[in-house]
């Protein structure tokens, strides 16, 4: 189930609010527009970006930025009560009775994980397969980090180049007294669209990309350790017990209600 991410939204929704209110509180916003200044600040940024990496990477961070609004939400609790399920399921009547609850999950790296184990395979293979599947998919979110991160570090950088460029003018026009300070503050915009976009955008979006990757890697980590404890033929509780050692205090509590609902 995707739902919108409120955070991300309003994170936004207020960092511009409280820049344009802090300029109308000490000046107006048409100081603050400058067609150059926007060309330099921002074409830059995605020029050097364009350069720094292949198009098709560039192309897929439309879908990482759909993501960062609507998130696909994953309770760990979840994913724990499925695999309790499925080990109480080979407990009873054996691994080979796992493959057709596999295909009734709809978490596809659970449902590879049960059926390599369904298909007799080798302990220390289902984990090296898992945990090359869990490697490469770090790498591949790394990599839309690593392009937010990019364009952060150079938003500040090509400011700065416009700042030079403004100044550069400033100084051709200095036997005129009256255009000095106008051009100053064009020179000196630049800057400000680097910082902002820097600061309130591209940062925050790749520090956001983190979390998501972190989430996502803990509950894949849940999955690999519920799955390998299937084959191994562990008593579920035993493996509930495992698994909640992953989860804040607060979520195991909620897991145990919920277990002990579920018993009563």
């Amino acid at each position: 189930m995707r739902k919108m991410d409120i955070a991300t939204l309003a994170g936004i929704i207020a960092g511009v609010s409280f820049i344009v209110a802090g300029i109308l509180m000490s000046g107006d916003l048409a100081s603050y527009y400058d067609v150059p200044s926007i060309m330099i600040t921002l074409g830059g940024t995605f020029a050097a970006t364009l350069i720094s990496y292949p198009l098709d990477s560039l192309i897929g961070i439309l879908k990482v930025t759909k993501h960062l609004f609507f998130t696909k939400t994953k309770d760990p609790n979840d994913i724990i009560r499925q695999i309790i399920e499925l080990a109480n399921i080979a407990r009873k009547e054996g691994l080979l009775a796992l493959e057709e609850a596999a295909y009734r999950l709809d978490e596809p790296f659970m449902q590879k994980g049960i059926l390599l184990i369904v298909d007799g395979t080798d302990p220390e293979l289902v984990k090296n397969i898992m945990e090359t599947e869990l490697t490469f998919m770090e790498e591949r979110h790394s990599q839309g980090q690593a392009i937010f991160e990019t364009m952060a570090s150079l938003a500040p950088a090509y400011g700065m180049i416009g700042t030079l460029i403004g100044l550069i003018n400033m100084l051709k026009t200095l036997d005129d007294p009256s255009t000095v300070g106008p051009n100053m503050a064009v020179a000196l915009v630049t800057t400000f669209y680097g910082s902002i976009l820097a600061n309130l955008l591209f940062t925050p979006i790749a520090n956001k990309l983190k979390y998501r990757s972190a989430q996502e890697m803990l509950y894949k980590e849940i999955i690999l350790e519920g799955i390998l404890s299937i084959q191994a033929g562990e008593n579920p509780r035993i493996i509930e017990e495992k698994l909640k050692a992953f989860l804040a205090p607060k979520d195991r509590k909620s897991l145990d209600n919920n277990s002990s609902a579920g018993e009563e």
